[in-house]
């Protein structure tokens, strides 16, 4: 069971699309609900890709 909660819960639709688009740009095939058969590596590199992806935003914004 997952502990990661959305501090706000408005955002939590936006949140999982971004998760889906930083999926598609890595190659990784994450689906709706439960994604347990992919392996740590696939899901470290979405995660991976939300994060630079964010960073690059908020440079940009600087």
């Amino acid at each position: 069971m997952s502990k990661n909660r959305v501090l706000v819960p408005k955002a939590k639709a936006g949140l999982n699309k971004f998760k889906m688009e930083a999926a598609r740009e890595v190659g990784v095939n994450l689906k709706d609900g439960y994604n347990g058969d992919l392996t740590s590596r696939e899901n470290g590199s979405v995660g991976g890709q939300m994060v630079k992806k964010m960073v690059e935003a908020y440079e940009k914004n600087l």
